[in-house]
C-alpha cells in the first residue's frame, strides 16, 4: 500500500475527493486541518459508488464550509504487476 499527500484549501475539497473517488484505486481517505488533527477518514472499497458515497460527499462539503487549509492523505492499493503473478 502506498500513501500519498495532498495540500489543499478548503472550497477545493470536495471537487479533490471526488477526483480521487473517480480514479478507482483508493483504499482510505484521511482528512486533517492544518495542525495536524484529523477532521475524517473513511475507508473504500472496491464497488463503492453513488448513493453509499453521498453521505460522506455531504459530510466533505460541511468541513470544507468551516476549514481554510487541510491535507488530504491517500493510501492507494499497489498495483499488481501481471508478470509478477506466474
Amino acid at each position: 500500500m502506498t500513501k500519498e499527500s495532498f495540500s489543499i484549501h478548503g472550497e477545493n475539497l470536495l471537487k479533490k475527493i471526488k477526483e480521487l473517488i473517480e480514479e478507482g484505486n483508493i483504499r482510505k481517505i484521511t482528512i486533517t486541518d492544518k495542525s495536524g488533527r484529523e477532521l475524517m477518514s473513511f475507508p473504500l472499497t472496491i464497488g463503492v459508488v453513488g448513493v453509499l458515497v453521498a453521505p460522506v460527499l455531504a459530510a466533505i462539503g460541511a468541513i470544507a464550509a468551516l476549514v481554510g487549509e487541510c491535507t488530504i492523505t491517500v493510501e492507494r492499493e499497489e498495483q499488481v504487476n501481471q508478470d509478477d503473478v506466474k
